[in-house]
């Protein structure tokens, strides 16, 4: 059977206030087993241990821990180093028949093996159920029976292993059933008694510290009011406290949220975000997917990329719906609404003064930069726009909307994709055009060029809807001004702000050069933008005509009343300035 042990790191506090909150309780057995502070079996008062941390003993002798990621048999609790050690009960040696079928959702922040060895890296495996046979070397056969059942109907379900890469791009006949952790850097090229055989080795997971301050709140409350929340609005509450893992709300819950949706925000190319409260009075944004791919390769690319990351430079993904066909993302809510109804509005776009100007670029700078060699994958966002640009109650951007992000190993320095993917005006032009070099981070580098100078100008720099690609026109302008040394012609500033624009836009020529190869990193950008605009150099004119007549799909979501991501399906590009 699978065991792996959880590693609960409690508060130091929780050790010196366990008696005065469970004096009364005593220990108690269930088998050979003493439980004690913060556990508390299912029949105790709720003050002799955590909610969250409740057994149950069944025939005296078997003690249980269920988890809303299934149910697990636990073996010893070792109270002197804090840690619980449980098998899952829903995977059986005996029977071929039996999968792994109980996730652990928990952000961890390491896994070991059972035996302590660390040789292996760890990975997340996904257990998926198919309508149809899968002929691919992807989809390991997740059954170990080697008999054909007796049954003359043919079977209606195929259960599958993929590794964590792989189910970004899930064949829509299969649905994620678990995900389970496994100590081998990727599952490609294993065979099903190999995944087994590692299984059965054991998991460690390391908790981050969740279960001292929070739980004697618990009890504090309790002792106080003897009310307490539900055990999902505790979860809820926790998690968010501890930046851990999204949450999985139901669709009614979202619902209740929203107060039926009452409060819409915007909409965008991949659906209605509306504004929402939690349980805890935490204010949310709630985007609604539109679900005209019918796969929901932008659902799972938001959660698999953005779920994994914390920056203060990115939008927090605080948890997410799917039931069906209705998919929502639960965000946090950033009061200032998105950077393009400031910088592209009349009455708003003097809101922001240089320097604050100035500091949103540095810190999208650094959120990408962040995405793309911050985290264990390489995050490619592919839609970096001032509409996707969140600002909060201070005016911190955070780099938002994840849907056409794709994930890739941080050894990949070019990336391949089956479609154009961005929104026309800031797409690299690479996307579109093969022989300018391979698709990579740059292309993310270009976009944000492009945001750049829309900023700086506080206009667009394309008329999304013009019939000829001549109205591009403010990157053209202001680059002959600046090459020839004039005046640019933006209003009474200072001296000190002066510097800023200029290091500014000559950092955003650098990121929207023709070829992938002459554009910066955002790592060099963000050097370019702390340092000294004197020592700058002036970069070519990015500016050249491609005369061709180029049919290309782009990634985006239909029948959207967001300006800036209305584009069909299929884009005809009669001929392309890269600006």
């Amino acid at each position: 059977m699978l065991t792996f042990v959880l590693f609960l790191i409690l508060f130091p506090g929780a050790s010196v206030a366990r008696h005065p909150f469970n004096q009364d309780c005593g220990s108690t057995f269930c088998g050979n087993l003493n439980i004690s502070f913060p556990f508390r079996l299912k029949n105790q008062p709720p003050q002799c241990g955590c909610h969250d941390l409740e057994l149950e003993c069944e025939n005296n002798n078997h003690t249980s821990l269920v988890l809303r990621e299934g149910k697990f048999s636990v073996q010893n609790i070792f109270y002197e180093n804090e840690t619980i050690q449980v098998v899952d009960s829903s995977l059986d040696k005996n029977d071929c028949n039996s999968l792994p079928l109980s996730s652990v959702t928990y952000h961890y922040n390491t896994y070991s093996s059972y035996n302590n060895k660390r040789e292996s890296q760890p990975s997340i495996m996904n257990v998926v159920n198919c309508t149809k046979l899968i002929r691919s070397s992807q989809y390991i056969d997740a059954s170990r029976c080697t008999t054909k059942s007796n049954t003359s109907s043919p079977p209606t379900s195929f259960f599958y292993f993929l590794d964590e890469n792989t189910v970004l791009n899930l064949n829509q006949a299969c649905t994620v059933e678990a995900v389970v952790p496994i100590m081998v850097k990727n599952i490609s090229g294993m065979s099903t008694l190999a995944i087994y055989n590692k299984l059965s080795e054991g998991i460690s997971i390391i908790l981050r510290p969740f279960f001292g301050i929070p739980c004697l709140l618990v009890l504090v409350i309790y002792k106080w009011s003897r009310r307490h929340l539900s055990m999902d609005d505790k979860i809820e509450e926790f998690l968010q406290s501890h930046n851990l893992a999204p949450i999985r709300y139901s669709f009614k819950q979202v619902k209740k949220m929203t107060k039926n949706f009452k409060d819409k925000l915007g909409e965008g190319g991949y659906g209605s975000v509306f504004k929402g409260k939690l349980c805890s009075g935490h204010h949310v944004a709630i985007k609604l997917l539109c679900t005209s791919k019918g796969k929901g390769e932008d659902f799972i690319n938001e959660v698999a990329s953005i779920g994994r990351i914390h920056h203060a430079n990115v939008t927090k993904l605080i948890g997410f719906c799917v039931e069906g066909s209705k998919q929502a993302l639960v965000y946090d809510f950033m009061s200032n609404g998105s950077l393009d109804k400031i910088i592209f509005s009349e009455e708003k776009r003097n809101t922001l003064g240089w320097k604050k100007l100035f500091d949103i670029v540095l810190g999208v700078a650094q959120g990408i930069d962040y995405l793309h060699q911050g985290c264990d994958m390489q995050i490619l966002h592919f839609d970096i726009k001032p509409h996707n640009i969140l600002l909060d109650e201070n005016f911190n951007p955070k780099v938002s909307d994840f849907g056409l992000a794709k994930l890739y190993s941080v050894d990949d320095n070019i990336v391949s994709l089956t479609a154009a993917r961005g929104t026309i005006g800031y797409i690299a032009p690479e996307l579109v055009y093969k022989n300018l070099g391979g698709i990579s981070y740059k292309a993310d580098v270009y976009s944000f060029g492009m945001l750049v100078l829309e900023m700086v100008g506080r206009r667009k720099n394309l008329n999304a809807f013009a019939n000829h690609t001549s109205q591009i026109y403010f990157p053209s302008w202001i680059y002959d001004r600046l090459d020839q040394g004039e005046d640019m012609e933006l209003g009474d500033i200072s001296d000190d702000e002066k510097v800023m624009i200029r290091k500014m836009i000559i950092t955003a020529f650098w990121c929207i050069q023709l070829l992938p190869s002459d554009r910066p990193s955002m790592n060099k950008v963000l050097k370019m933008l702390e340092s000294n605009v004197e020592l700058f150099e002036m970069p070519p004119k990015p500016f050249h005509q491609v005369p061709l007549e180029t049919s290309t799909e782009v990634d985006n979501c239909e029948n959207s009343n967001d300006e800036e991501s209305r584009s069909l399906d299929v884009v005809t590009i009669t001929s392309f300035n890269v600006v």
